[in-house]
C-alpha cells in the first residue's frame, strides 16, 4: 500500500494515500469537528465545520473529503479555521430554536457541543427563520424541522437500504428541508420506523418518541448489547437511569446492518422494566397491539404448534 508523509498540528504522521486528512488526524488523536460527516455513509463535505488550513492552499479545505498528499502541512485550529467555524455556527444558531435547556438532545447534541467549544451564542434577530414543523404522526419517531441543520445524514443512511429510501431533500435554497416521500407525514409515508435516521442525527431534529422526557443524557449509564433476533447482530445501547433501564437505543448501523423496529422492540421488552406497549399501523393508523403480534411471534407459535400436532 502506498504511503504518504504529512504533518498535522506539528505532528508528523505516515498514512495510506487513500486516506483523508480527517482520517489521518483521527489516527494521531486529533479530533476535527464534523456535523454532516459519517464515514462510509455521508462523505460530502457539506457542513464545512471540518475545514482545515493547508499550507500553500488558497482556501480552507473540508478535511472529510480532502485526500492526504506527500509533504502536506495541515493546521486544524489556526485563527482562520476557528473564525470560519464560528461563522458557520453563528449561521446555524441564527436559524435554530433556543431551547437547549429543555431539548432531549441536550448533552449529546453536536451543535451544542461545538457552539460551547467555540464560544458562539444565540442572539435575537428579526430575520427569517425556517418554518417550524413538528411531525408526531409516527409513534416511534419525533421529527422537528426547526432543529434540522440539513447535514444529510438521515437521507444518506435511509438510502443505504434500497427498499427504504424514504427521506430526501425537498425545495430549494433557504426553504430546503427534509421530506418523507412526497412531503408526507412520517405516518403516511413508506417509513418502517427502523430507527436508522435516529441513530445518526447529530441534533434534536429526530428523536425516539418512546423515550422523550424520560431522562437527561447526563443521568444515563450506557451498556452495549447485541440484538440476536436475526443474523445481522445490530448493536444497541441499554440506557440505565438510577440503576433501572429506561430505554433502548440503536447505535449507528453499517451497510450490512439494516436495523429494524422488531429488533428494537425485542430488546425493549427483554430489558426495559416498564416498556411502552407496541403500536402497529393498521388501515393507515397506528393502534396498540400485543407484544406477540408486534414481534411477529404469533405466526411462529402457530407453526410450532402445527409441527407438533
Amino acid at each position: 500500500m502506498e504511503m504518504v508523509n504529512l504533518t498535522i498540528d506539528g505532528v508528523h504522521t505516515r498514512v495510506p494515500k487513500t486516506w483523508t486528512v480527517m482520517d489521518a488526524a483521527k489516527a494521531i488523536g486529533i479530533d476535527i469537528p464534523a456535523l454532516c460527516y459519517l464515514k462510509g455513509v455521508n462523505e460530502i463535505g457539506a457542513c464545512r465545520i471540518c475545514v482545515v488550513e493547508v499550507e500553500r492552499a488558497r482556501t480552507l479545505q473540508a478535511s472529510c473529503v480532502l485526500p492526504v498528499a506527500e509533504g502536506m502541512v495541515v493546521h486544524t485550529e489556526s485563527p482562520k479555521v476557528v473564525e470560519a467555524r464560528r461563522q458557520i455556527l453563528r449561521l446555524l444558531l441564527d436559524n435554530h430554536p433556543n431551547d437547549c435547556l429543555t431539548c432531549d438532545k441536550a448533552g449529546e447534541c453536536k451543535l451544542q457541543e461545538y457552539a460551547y467549544k467555540y464560544d458562539v451564542k444565540f442572539k435575537e434577530h428579526d430575520g427569517w427563520r425556517r418554518e417550524s414543523h413538528i411531525d408526531t404522526s409516527n409513534p416511534y419517531i419525533h421529527r422537528d424541522d426547526s432543529k434540522c441543520i440539513l447535514c444529510g445524514r438521515c437521507v444518506s443512511i435511509c438510502a443505504q437500504v434500497q427498499e427504504r429510501s424514504v427521506l430526501s431533500f425537498g425545495d430549494r435554497g433557504y426553504k430546503t428541508h427534509i421530506i418523507a416521500d412526497n412531503e408526507r407525514a412520517l405516518a403516511d409515508s413508506a417509513c418502517v420506523s427502523c430507527g436508522r435516521c435516529l441513530s445518526v442525527c447529530p441534533v434534536g431534529a429526530l428523536l425516539d418518541n418512546r423515550v422523550i422526557g424520560k431522562f437527561r443524557s447526563w443521568e444515563l449509564e450506557k451498556e452495549d448489547v447485541v440484538c440476536n433476533r436475526c443474523e445481522y447482530g445490530c448493536e444497541f445501547e441499554l440506557l440505565r437511569r438510577n440503576g433501572k433501564i429506561v430505554g433502548v437505543r440503536a447505535k449507528a448501523p453499517s451497510t450490512d446492518r439494516p436495523l429494524c423496529l422488531k429488533g428494537r422492540l425485542t430488546l425493549d421488552l427483554l430489558y426495559n422494566e416498564n416498556p411502552n406497549m407496541p403500536l402497529a399501523k393498521k388501515d393507515g393508523k397506528y393502534v396498540e397491539v400485543s407484544w406477540a403480534e408486534a414481534l411477529e411471534l404469533e405466526d411462529l407459535l402457530q407453526k410450532l404448534e402445527a409441527k407438533h400436532i
